[in-house]
């Protein structure tokens, strides 16, 4: 079995690439079971164990088919002891005999396939021609975004904000290349009333965008919020736009969808669809170039799988 380092997986893949097999996987017969939560009780605060199993059902064109797991551990009090409070790794297995392949470094798997999942759906929901991106949020998942982002648009402009301003500068310097425009927004509303595609990885409880402030054909990429009472965009951000998920796990998960749907300010029927339907093209994704459009995405194991099969299958002498 090979054990694969954050920086074989940052040496293998490519943002186009994962896009398109992203794409393909949406499309392929995987199952995708409930993710399980173990309670780990401790003297503090209770740890968890999270398991999230995914495999093919029908083997590839190669006769190869795979399984995954990807295993997290989730300690709340390590931050006491100024040590990490999640640590994760995939586990991918043969298909065919069950055997151990490789143990993949968790965090860096999952930021990859979570920016892509991104742009993977700003492929059908943003205007073609969106060349403006506001980030909001400067932690580890920023720059996946952002780059992920100009690898289905002609991104010319980055717009970054961050409640501690340091950290966006910090991100500037890192993601600054040729032929794009960086700049740091003094305010939110500043950040967000020019972009045509907001992008928000952050961990608020309370909504930060305001719907007043999106402009007509922008989209709203909302990554952060994993939780019922966490929040990125307001109700008239939600109201206003054309809404998607990446699975229907986003509608019980995620604050910026729960909410508004238990105050019936929107019909569950405002959800248009998910990845598995854009992907397959059972639903049209924007309808208008003046329209607003949405995607909430809470992650799922099919993602992590098609990553780590890319990886593995990149590690591979030619």
């Amino acid at each position: 079995m090979r054990v694969v380092s954050a920086d074989d997986i940052q040496n293998v893949l490519t943002y186009s690439a994962l896009i398109d097999g992203l794409d393909e996987a949406f499309k392929s017969d995987i199952a995708v079971p409930t993710r399980h939560r173990h309670v780990i009780p401790q003297p503090g605060a209770d740890a968890s164990l999270l398991l999230m199993p995914a495999w093919e059902q029908t083997s590839e064109k190669d006769g190869d088919r795979y399984i995954g797991c990807k295993i997290v551990t989730v300690f709340p009090d390590n931050v006491k002891v100024e040590r990490p409070s999640v640590h994760g790794q995939y586990l991918l297995m043969s298909g065919e005999t069950g055997a151990p392949l490789a143990m993949m470094e968790g965090s860096t798997l999952t930021a990859w396939r979570t920016a892509c999942a991104s742009a993977l759906a700003a492929r059908y929901l943003a205007r073609e021609d969106a060349s403006h991106l506001t980030m909001l949020g400067a932690g580890a998942l920023a720059p996946h975004l952002i780059r992920a982002h100009a690898s289905v648009r002609p991104i010319k402009r980055v717009t970054l904000w961050n409640r501690t301003r340091a950290r966006a500068i910090s991100l500037g310097f890192g993601i600054a290349v040729a032929g794009i425009e960086v700049d740091i927004a003094e305010t939110l509303e500043e950040a967000v009333r020019d972009a045509d595609i907001v992008s928000c990885a952050t961990l608020s409880a309370q909504p930060l965008i305001e719907g007043a402030w999106l402009k007509k054909g922008a989209h709203l990429d909302l990554v952060g919020g994993f939780t019922p009472k966490m929040r990125e965009a307001d109700d008239q951000a939600v109201k206003k736009s054309r809404i998607f998920v990446d699975t229907s796990a986003a509608v019980k998960e995620a604050g910026d969808l729960v909410v508004p749907l238990r105050r019936k300010l929107i019909e569950p029927k405002a959800i248009k669809g998910d990845l598995f339907d854009l992907a397959r093209g059972k639903v049209k994704g924007r309808t208008s170039a003046s329209q607003i459009t949405l995607f909430k995405s809470v992650g799922t194991s099919l993602e992590d799988l098609a990553a780590a099969i890319l990886v593995w299958k990149g590690l591979q002498p030619d």
